[in-house]
């Protein structure tokens, strides 16, 4: 394990000359504490900073970059912290450049079809701006209330909207990054097509604050909708209802914009949580939330009645048409806030993210219900049904916090080694971080040793991130 310097008070003296001393959190155990953890298990994976840096531009986070590593000291990016794998918690103290002050929405150029941003936009922020210019950003994760842009660069993240539109990936044209030597860098821009070399930008959207600091991002923006509908769609088990989404699909003629799964189990706890309830509760053990655009009511309206007799055919109990907003609210409340639903049983629940051939969902729920049956736990599952990625989600039945963070340890990474054996692999949308890193060896293998290559090209004093992807 590499040793890194410890912060001085000299050190904060010459952080707070770059960035003003009200941008620095230092000896501050209570607000230093929010910075220590994510999403993932709570307190179980907190690490404690021994300094928040909160830089306003590109240029100051280029200098705290160049003294971090004049000082040998660790650097750790942070976007709203609202990641499920660990990637922004300090493993080895030093600082945490909090990006959350670059919040600018630098532009919407209609012209071009593209938005600029800072990393510490709020996702559904630039949904908001980008639809006041009749155009969409559909790089829109379940946590788009939350989350800020950067981190989704950073993750990769996903989200309902896979099916049709990509992972974030697919909406990134241009970054601007800050390197561990200090340097600025821009790669792509408002271009569409550039094959001129290696693709820099997608060697840095996934890698976690592991090459470099992500400072300003190019994204891609399309028309927007001119209508949606969501049909919820109960089956009596989850191999019929996976069974049903091609041939809606093809049927159809049209992707659509969401296919949402959530198991009987998940269902129940969060209309709980909610104080509302669904038909066929009971008998139901899976439920599809199925998102369609089109141009106007009339398109819209033949895309339902043709998706909603199909699913009927393939054995669904009923279909229940939400074509109006406040019918939509009530049908995705259910599903954007399953995991709060959980939180609420177990605040320390830990959330899993593997993904599979669409083909084999229903083989990986009855695993993961059989892990649940093995270890005696609840494990609600939800996911993306259309791409594959499936969130278990195991809740502590009353052990102690040390014992679940080992059983609970146990239970995810028997989960995700099994998607990896029926084709898949161990993350879909929420990364590596620290939690994953040894399923990431364990799986990926022959890839590690060029991912470390490459992270040695860039950063051979292994200060950005240390302790993420791999071991270094």
């Amino acid at each position: 394990m590499k040793e890194y310097s410890k912060i001085t008070s000299e050190n904060i003296k010459k952080l707070r000359d770059i960035c003003t001393d009200n941008a620095v959190i230092y000896e501050d155990d209570s607000a230093l504490q929010a910075y220590s953890h994510d999403e993932a298990g709570g307190s179980f994976y907190a690490h404690m900073p021994q300094a928040v840096v909160k830089p306003c531009s590109s240029e100051q986070v280029s200098q705290i970059v160049r003294f971090a590593a004049a000082q040998n000291i660790p650097l750790t990016p942070r976007g709203a912290g609202s990641g499920l794998a660990g990637a922004c918690v300090p493993l080895y103290g030093g600082i945490v450049l909090s990006l959350e002050r670059m919040n600018r929405i630098l532009e919407i150029d209609t012209q071009n079809m593209v938005a600029v941003v800072e990393p510490g936009v709020v996702t559904n922020d630039l949904c908001k701006k980008a639809q006041e210019k009749g155009l969409y950003y559909a790089g829109y994760p379940m946590s788009v209330h939350s989350s800020f842009i950067g981190g989704n660069v950073a993750t990769n993240a996903g989200g309902s909207k896979v099916i049709k539109y990509g992972n974030t990936s697919h909406h990134v044209l241009g970054l601007e990054v800050v390197l561990p030597d200090g340097s600025i860098v821009q790669y792509g821009g408002k271009r569409r097509k550039d094959s001129s070399g290696y693709d820099m930008v997608h060697l840095f959207i996934g890698s976690e604050g592991t090459l470099g600091v992500i400072t300003k991002i190019f994204l891609n923006l399309v028309p927007l909708a001119g209508m949606t509908v969501d049909l919820m769609v109960p089956f009596e088990s989850v191999a019929k209802a996976i069974a049903s989404i091609e041939p809606v699909i093809r049927s159809s003629s049209v992707l659509p914009s969401a296919v949402e799964f959530l198991d009987g189990t998940s269902v129940k706890y969060s209309c709980s949580y909610n104080n509302m309830e669904l038909p066929f509760m009971q008998e139901a053990q899976a439920y599809m939330i199925v998102q369609f655009e089109a141009e106007n009511s009339e398109q819209i309206q033949t895309l339902y009645e043709k998706a909603g007799k199909l699913f009927l055919d393939m054995g669904a109990l009923n279909v229940y048409i939400a074509d109006n907003r406040n019918n939509s609210e009530k049908i995705w409340r259910i599903r954007r806030n399953w995991l709060e639903s959980l939180k609420a049983i177990d605040p320390n629940v830990p959330t899993g993210d593997v993904v599979v051939p669409i083909s084999e969902i229903p083989a990986m729920v009855e695993y993961i219900k059989a892990v649940g049956k093995k270890y005696e736990v609840d494990i609600p599952v939800a996911g993306h049904a259309a791409d594959g990625n499936l969130h278990p989600a195991p809740l502590n039945n009353g052990s102690s916090c040390e014992q679940w963070r080992e059983v609970s340890e146990k239970i995810l990474s028997e989960i995700a080694l099994k998607a990896c054996e029926l084709g898949g692999a161990v993350s879909g949308e929420h990364g590596i971080g620290f939690i994953k890193k040894n399923l990431l060896s364990i799986t990926k293998k022959n890839q590690i040793e060029s991912m470390l290559k490459i992270k040695k090209s860039f950063d051979p004093n292994n200060i950005m991130n240390p302790g993420k992807l791999y071991e270094y």
